[in-house]
């Protein structure tokens, strides 16, 4: 696959075109493939997906039958399961896809592994492999686990974000919100256990803000949820009004929090760079990797930092920060991963992209 100009890749998943983490990376992955030349189509089960094969789905009861998943797949020239084959949720929808691809060009790219969530930590023959398969992973962590773990060679291929400031929009979003002058924080996350709500919203009130959490209650957290934002002591806020993008709620905060104990990414930490917003990050191990690339983000443990940058902003923060952004998690230096990996160029680790040593920051 040396040329790639032309070729067709398929993403799989349970769900894509939706909001959550893995269907937008793998919409930044769908641009950095349109760069290089080839076509590109989404599958999955679930959401708004080019061709929607029901047997992915989460909920689905039954697997997708070979001649269902030959349907979707067969004329692509490589085939991308992203998480599909990596965190079981449906693992006979995962199985199926992986039994699809045996002997065939693929790349299983993992957000998430089953030793990272307890309920499938009993899992040791997860993910599959094949010698016609490339694995990657989203962070350097995972990677050395991987290979730990399960004897499974990746490369490591952060996301690639394509956003732009829209400071247009911060007027219009705070009206649809009825804010006024007060602070906003915003927690661009779902509500589920691991995302720490409950400190997001602690932190809107040592600052006496309005707190705004735009993602839905999934795991059965929907209970625990409404009985804390029930006592919050500050003004809240819940999702996206109609018709918002993501852009504009950027806009429209004042600064963003990330308290969660493990994200695989943390899609926001880049976001809120690129749209120049300050940024309280918790010490989750991936976060602690993102940050050897010079990230400059406030604790959790002490609001008092970011009152005090509040109360007299410093641009050259968020300068620093976008910068940052820009030149490492920009959809070009995706698009530059990804040839890489698709030609069979020699992969660049992440250690030889930026000065510094993440080893140490995984370690």
């Amino acid at each position: 696959m040396a040329n790639l100009f032309g070729k067709r890749a398929a993403i799989v998943s349970y769900r894509l075109g939706m909001a959550d983490g893995v269907s937008v990376t793998a919409a930044q992955w769908a641009t950095a493939l349109q760069r290089l030349g080839m076509r590109v189509r989404t599958v999955a089960g679930d959401g708004d997906p080019d061709v929607t094969v029901p047997g992915l789905a989460l909920d689905a009861p039954l697997p997708p039958s070979r001649h269902a998943l030959g349907a979707a797949l067969d004329d692509a020239d490589v085939v991308i399961a992203d998480n599909i084959c990596s965190l079981p949720m449906n693992i006979a929808a995962g199985q199926a896809v992986a039994e699809y691809l045996r002997g065939r060009p693929a790349v299983l790219r993992h957000h998430d592994l089953p030793w990272e969530r307890e309920r499938y930590a009993d899992i040791t023959t997860w993910p599959p492999d094949d010698p016609e398969w490339r694995h990657v992973t989203v962070n350097e962590l995972a990677r050395s686990e991987l290979a730990a773990r399960r004897g499974i060679a990746a490369n490591t291929i952060y996301h690639g974000f394509s956003e732009l400031p829209r400071p247009e929009a911060r007027g219009p979003a705070r009206a649809a919100l009825g804010v006024g002058s007060e602070v906003l924080i915003l927690q661009p996350t779902r509500a589920i256990p691991r995302k720490n709500v409950h400190v997001g919203l602690a932190i809107a009130e040592a600052l006496g803000a309005t707190f705004w959490l735009t993602g839905p209650a999934e795991d059965g957290y929907a209970d625990d949820l409404a009985r804390l934002l029930e006592r919050a002591r500050v003004p809240v806020r819940r999702r996206l009004p109609d018709g918002m993008a993501m852009a504009a709620a950027y806009a429209a905060c004042d600064a963003v929090v990330l308290p969660s104990s493990w994200e695989g990414f943390g899609l926001p930490l880049i976001e809120a760079a690129l749209h120049r917003k300050p940024t309280v990050v918790a010490d989750f191990p991936v976060a602690a990797e993102l940050r050897a690339f010079g990230f400059r983000w406030f604790p959790v443990d002490d609001p008092a930092q970011l009152d005090a940058w509040l109360a007299g902003p410093d641009p050259a923060l968020l300068d620093h920060n976008q910068k940052i952004a820009q030149e490492h998690f920009g959809i070009d230096a995706l698009a530059e991963r990804l040839e890489r990996l698709l030609t069979g160029a020699p992969d660049l680790h992440p250690a030889e992209i930026v000065e510094g040593d993440l080893d140490a920051a995984t370690a």
